[in-house]
């Protein structure tokens, strides 16, 4: 049985969550489904993306535990279909390249980026994800 059995949330933070909001919203064309609190500056705002309705949250940097910093070592990869035009997608919205398009083995393919807010975002291409869905 395994111990991670898969993604349930990516959260990056913030330190303006509804200015982040509107620049991820923007990137995706979609708004955020759940926003907390609903009036006044958002805390927490998360969208759902993709066909599994992966679930990606921005929460307000003051939320974070102690010692968090923006960024991380630790990268999420999020799948797409071409990487080289989704960090040129990435690029044009005003992210800065973390790690440029590179080949990880047989039709595997890599990138990062860093968001206006300071958030690394993984991109993959992978034969394995692509082929269940």
């Amino acid at each position: 049985m395994s111990t991670l059995k898969g993604m349930t949330t990516m959260v990056l933070t913030a330190e303006d969550v509804d200015k982040a909001a509107e620049w991820y919203s923007d990137l995706l064309g979609i708004a955020p489904y759940f926003r907390q609190p609903e009036e006044g500056p958002a805390a927490y705002v998360e969208f759902r993306i993709g066909a599994d309705e992966d679930e990606l949250g921005i929460m307000n940097r003051a939320y974070a535990p102690e010692g968090t910093t923006a960024g991380s070592s630790s990268i999420t990869y999020w799948y797409v279909d071409d990487v080289e035009a989704a960090l040129a997608k990435l690029l044009a919205h005003g992210a800065t390249t973390h790690m440029p398009v590179t080949p990880r083995g047989p039709e595997f393919v890599t990138a990062s980026v860093i968001d206006p807010f300071g958030n690394v975002l993984g991109l993959m291409y992978s034969p394995h994800w692509s082929g269940q869905h």
